[in-house]
């Protein structure tokens, strides 16, 4: 069946919207014009003699459309995604331990396990999204995911539980690394942070909400002789299923299938990555030179380090809020309640940086900055005894945490080029900060209430050393990067090669230290 063929009418060569807004009727491409262009080479200007005034207007035009195409649908389903992995920690305050008869260690064991599938899958999800197509790889998961959940609210003991949070990791872990490099391969590296940003806010947004929504829920307590942490995940599981279905028409394919472009933007598109020196305006084909690319890449590495420094708290963070908050004295449905601001507070702060980091091209800086506020949060949890001090200090490490998550994956993606080449990098960088979410998990213990003094100084640790020592490491070491290339002491790189091979080379022939457009690239000396 072929969920796309009525999605858009003007997926044909006929003028775009923003054409017949202008007056600027353009006459069909012939057939095959994309295809059989050469390598390296960008598709037909279709704006060929418009003024410099009517170009930025149509693209200013195309980037609203490619927004409101692309944004609201992929930060639902984000939403749903961090909402779903995480409400376990909602329905722990509601009786969960209780019902199934299992210990703190237990649960703690259950929240470990979704980690570990969903960590040693993530690194091939984004092939396989690449090779399976986006319109159907992500519905796919969704759906996946989803009966997980529901069959979560209906377990009746901890093999269950473990199982069910076996199978939602391994169905949830194509969709963060996806939709991120999904992303990369529509906007320019200065377009991407915010894009990112707001994508990523949907996360902290899943907080307030999930708060919200399991402190409703819980109302249902005894319906159907099933507890209120039950029907958290029925509900919630079967919302994920109805909106997997939609993803079916709702998600659309790379730019150069995407159906909802018509001819004249999908060049448009693909025009606008070539200009910023991105293949991911070319169609490449799968080989393992391009994995292998990626793990000799001291890059990748590096930026795993920087990302399990903010994606190990974050998991603490937002697994433990709620009996954080619990632990200072207030009752269940009060501290579901009091998790809400902090998380509305990072949803903020999340796309104002992702701005900054887009306007400024300092990415690296970001992270150093906004990581203090972590910093400074937990020193306050580890010290005060004040419930008072204590919650402010969640607002800090809320503040520290969530924007440097975006930040981070757009610095990696902005600094990997080739298509197959990204997606395994970010694959990897994604993977093995989810997998720092085994120690997330293990690190809050009941016998430890209320101050938690021993899961404080870990992730204290976690962003000191990795997220705010790695930041700095990288920044140090990419500027040293672009300064030998300045300098021509790596022009060796390209010498003899052709455009072609050059091109083949990705990031290779080029580092940026943040993601200017004006790069420095050895193929530009020759």
């Amino acid at each position: 069946m072929d969920f796309k063929a009525k999605r858009d009418s003007d997926s044909g060569g006929s003028p775009s919207d923003d054409e017949k807004k202008i007056g600027l009727e353009r006459p069909a491409l012939e057939a095959g014009a994309l295809e059989s262009r050469g390598h390296g080479q960008p598709p037909p200007d279709p704006d060929a003699g418009l003024s410099e005034e009517e170009k930025a207007q149509i693209d200013r035009r195309l980037l609203w459309k490619l927004d409101l195409r692309l944004i609201p649908w992929l930060c639902l389903l984000y939403l749903i995604s961090f909402l779903d992995r995480t409400n376990i920690g909602n329905a722990r305050l509601f009786g969960l331990e209780e019902s199934l008869h299992i210990t703190g260690g237990q649960y703690n064991a259950a929240l470990s396990i979704f980690f570990v599938s969903y960590s040693l899958a993530e690194p091939l999800t984004n092939v396989l999204l690449k090779r399976l197509r986006p319109s159907v790889f992500i519905p796919a998961i969704m759906l996946a995911w989803g009966v997980c959940m529901a069959v979560m609210g209906l377990v009746h003991d901890f093999q269950g539980l473990m199982a069910t949070r076996f199978f939602l990791g391994l169905a949830e872990a194509g969709l963060f690394p996806g939709i991120n490099y999904y992303l990369s391969c529509w906007y320019r590296r200065d377009e991407f942070g915010i894009r990112a940003a707001i994508f990523f806010s949907a996360a902290a947004v899943s907080g307030s909400f999930g708060g919200l929504l399991a402190a409703a829920i819980q109302n249902m307590d005894r319906v159907g002789n099933k507890r209120g942490w039950a029907w958290i995940f029925i509900l919630e599981g079967i919302a994920t299923v109805l909106v997997g279905i939609a993803s079916f028409w709702m998600v659309f394919d790379f730019p150069d299938e995407a159906t909802f472009l018509s001819d004249v933007d999908r060049q448009r598109v693909l025009r606008r990555l070539k200009a910023d020196q991105q293949s991911s305006a070319e169609h490449e084909e799968f080989r393992m030179s391009y994995f292998w690319a990626s793990v000799k890449d001291w890059k990748t590495w590096l930026y795993a380090v920087i990302y399990m420094g903010c994606d190990g708290p974050l998991y603490a963070f937002s697994l433990f809020l709620p009996t954080i908050i619990n632990g200072l004295g207030y009752e269940s449905t009060t501290a579901q309640l009091l998790s809400v601001p902090p998380y509305a507070a990072a949803a903020l702060l999340t796309v104002a940086i992702g701005y900054i980091a887009d306007r400024t091209h300092q990415r690296g800086l970001c992270n150093l900055g906004v990581s203090v506020f972590g910093v400074v949060g937990f020193a306050m949890l580890l010290s005060a005894q004040s419930p008072g001090v204590q919650y402010a200090g969640t607002f800090l490490a809320a503040l520290g945490i969530y924007p440097c998550i975006a930040n981070t994956i757009t610095w990696a993606s902005n600094n990997t080029e080739g298509v197959y080449k990204r997606g395994v990098t970010l694959g990897f960088v994604i993977g093995w900060g989810n997998l720092n979410g085994v120690v997330s998990s293990n690190i809050y213990r009941q016998i430890d209430r209320p101050l938690y003094r021993i899961g404080h100084g870990v992730v204290f640790s976690y962003l000191v050393l990795f997220l705010l020592g790695g930041s700095g490491l990288q920044y140090l070491l990419l500027k040293k990067e672009n300064a030998k290339r300045r300098a021509g002491k790596l022009d060796h790189m390209v010498a003899g090669k052709s455009e072609k091979e050059i091109e083949a080379m990705g990031d290779v022939r080029y580092v940026t230290l943040t993601h200017s457009i004006c790069m420095e690239t050895l193929k530009m000396r020759y």
